[in-house]
């Protein structure tokens, strides 16, 4: 059995144990599930899927946190009274090998506001990217590249 399916398992045991199957106690038992596991497997540092899930749950944090700051960013463009936007089309070079990984950045890139993928070219290297107001290209591509890609690089490969 799966590491994940028996966390999963363990999260709804606590939820039934205690009777409440609301977000919160879902969560809780699924923490105290991955401790429990943790401890209990005889190379945890080893398993693969002790080191994915802490992975995971940075990168979702850190996707909230880009989102948030890309909605403020593009609310105070739009909210400006004379914006100077400077709409371009970016072309990202990825290292990414894995199909998945690479449909995935592009949905995180086009999920975060005022970036849109666009085309992904025929040899999978090349991720085009819109982006709503473009300061630097060198910048945004080391942008998509350190924060983005590598993370899904992280948790894919």
């Amino acid at each position: 059995m799966s590491l994940l399916l028996l966390n999963v398992l363990l999260a709804l045991a606590w939820s039934a144990l205690m009777g409440n199957f609301d977000p919160p106690y879902l969560l809780f038992g699924f923490v105290l599930g991955y401790f429990i596991l943790y401890l209990f497997q005889k190379p945890p540092r080893t398993q693969k899927y002790f080191r994915e899930v802490p992975l995971v749950i940075e990168f979702a944090f850190f996707f909230l946190w880009e989102i948030v700051v890309s909605n403020i960013r593009l609310t105070i463009t739009i909210l400006s009274p004379h914006p100077q936007l400077r709409p371009a089309v970016v072309a990202v070079p990825l290292d990414l090998k894995s199909e998945v990984g690479i449909v995935l950045l592009a949905n995180l890139i086009t999920l975060t506001p005022g970036t849109l993928s666009l085309d992904i070219s025929s040899n999978k290297h090349t991720l085009y990217v819109h982006i709503f107001d473009l300061d630097d290209p060198e910048k945004f591509v080391k942008k998509i590249k350190n924060n983005y890609e590598r993370r899904v690089r992280e948790i894919l490969e």
